[in-house]
């Protein structure tokens, strides 16, 4: 009797999976011209204000769009628009207002709070809005952060969870899942503030312990395809953490139709986007800071040729932006003044990483490069082929680009939505790239070093250039002298 009742909620638990809206990965998210072509022909709009073209979805009030994000018992919308919608939609209002009107849409619409309504169109629709919170969830779990956009989330939950065990075990899945992935960003955070916190100048290190002077990353990891790798342990972990709303809200400003004065400042979360291209910089000043440190010209030789390496292997990796902050670092002015270092080093490797990574036309031989490995990912056998990290600075300046150059909104107060088609396939490409899980094998010792060890400040880095190969003129000559005296007290 037992096993019966058992087969039954099994064979229940199936039907209600069966009816649950699928899911396709980010990377079948959008077709190359941008979006799903075929998106809306089956979708009935319960109220006006969409504007289409071929099928595709141009233009609409923004409440009209809400409308078009909530499920009814014959209408689940698109993942893609999911997507589009819930990344855009707060160049125009607060997460929690959107969540606060879906709820309260899902709520009336299908009689949620009514003890008499029918059962079995519970039974349907329940499964569609689950799934919607559920996509919610997992794409921005950030946005949970914000009390009330949870104390709602439990709220519609709890209404939809009310009539079925199984619902209940759903919901709770999820809640605990979003749980998880906020507890897991304050440890980052955490971590974050304390690497932040005890950061100091190299030279103060130096000139209070000068047995550290014979610590350099050689020593550490001699291997440049090792550090390579540890490389990206540190880009993939700082990628995995950066939210898809937060290339929105860094260029978040007002909207024209909005009235309430209060709400741009709160909407720019970047924390996370921030911290990653702190860590750019950072890659780049160790760079500098481990070539000027040798007094040794031969020792400075073999750091760049070392450093050279380690950016030749991050380019067969995939990983464009340790590349690039290595190239940033071996071309600041403290490094490349080094004229009598540059001559001991054979530079051919060099100059191929630099042709790569060349500005001219756009990027064009960098964007090259990226969408061959954004290829090779896509038919990747194994996740080392499936790296690609993109050259973040470019990324975000590409989605600034596009959010400069086309309006939110048309003439008509229309949100314009073949602006947020593009900008939604730019981030869902980075979102497919960060969701890859590092291949490689942790090293505690060289991550720490990489992460940790004092890097020189940009007048330490000048100072240690200019006591490497002297002054070229009188302006060197001056602040070299200014130096010596405000660094290390000397004249």
């Amino acid at each position: 009797m037992q096993a019966t009742s058992v087969n039954k909620e099994a064979k229940r638990t199936l039907r209600i999976k069966e009816s649950m809206p699928q899911t396709p990965p980010f990377s079948a998210m959008f077709d190359s011209s941008g979006y799903n072509r075929n998106l809306y022909q089956s979708a009935e709009d319960s109220c006006g204000g969409l504007n289409y073209h071929d099928n595709n979805l141009l233009s609409g009030s923004l409440e009209a769009l809400i409308q078009h994000l909530v499920p009814n018992v014959d209408y689940y919308p698109d993942r893609t628009y999911i997507f589009t919608f819930l990344l855009s939609s707060r160049l125009f209002m607060h997460p929690y207002e959107l969540m606060a009107k879906v709820c309260h849409l899902c709520v009336e619409h299908q009689r949620l709070n009514d003890p008499n309504s029918d059962k079995n169109q519970i039974r349907k629709i329940a499964p569609k809005i689950l799934q919607l919170l559920t996509e919610w969830t997992e794409t921005f779990p950030y946005d949970f952060r914000d009390e009330r956009m949870m104390r709602n989330l439990k709220d519609l939950a709890h209404r939809i969870a009310s009539g079925e065990e199984t619902y209940r075990k759903n919901v709770q899945q999820m809640i605990q899942c979003l749980i998880r992935k906020l507890a897991a960003l304050s440890q980052y955070e955490e971590v974050l503030a304390k690497i932040s916190s005890t950061s100091t100048d190299r030279l103060t290190v130096i000139r209070t312990k000068p047995q550290s002077i014979q610590r350099d990353i050689i020593t550490v990891c001699s291997d440049p395809y090792t550090l390579a790798q540890q490389l990206t342990h540190i880009e993939l972990e700082r990628l995995n953490y950066i939210g898809p709303e937060e290339f929105v809200q860094a260029f978040v400003q007002k909207d024209p139709l909005d009235n309430d004065k209060s709400c741009y400042s709160e909407r720019k979360k970047t924390r996370n986007l921030e911290a990653y291209v702190e860590w750019f910089n950072r890659l780049s000043y160790l760079v500098a800071t481990e070539i000027c440190m040798p007094v040794k010209k031969k020792h400075r030789a073999r750091m760049i040729e070392y450093f050279i390496d380690v950016a030749r292997e991050c380019f067969n990796i995939g990983n464009f932006n340790s590349l690039m902050a290595i190239i940033s670092g071996m071309n600041m002015s403290p490094v490349s003044r080094l004229k009598k270092t540059w001559a001991k080093v054979k530079t051919a490797k060099f100059d191929v990483l630099e042709h790569q990574m060349d500005p001219s036309s756009n990027f064009y031989n960098y964007r090259t490069a990226l969408r061959g490995a954004a290829q090779r990912s896509l038919t990747a056998h194994s996740s080392r082929e499936k790296i690609v990290i993109p050259f973040f600075s470019l990324l975000i300046k590409d989605i600034y680009f596009l959010n400069e150059g086309c309006a939110n909104r048309l003439p008509n107060g229309h949100v314009n939505f073949e602006k947020f088609w593009e900008l939604a396939k730019q981030v869902s490409e980075f979102m497919t790239w960060k969701q890859v899980e590092c291949p490689f094998e942790r090293d505690r010792k060289i991550l720490q070093y990489l992460l940790t060890v004092p890097v020189f400040s940009e007048d330490s880095l000048y100072l240690a250039s200019y006591e490497s190969e002297g002054p070229e003129n009188h302006i060197e000559k001056d602040r070299w002298k200014s130096l010596r005296s405000s660094l290390l007290g000397r004249v």
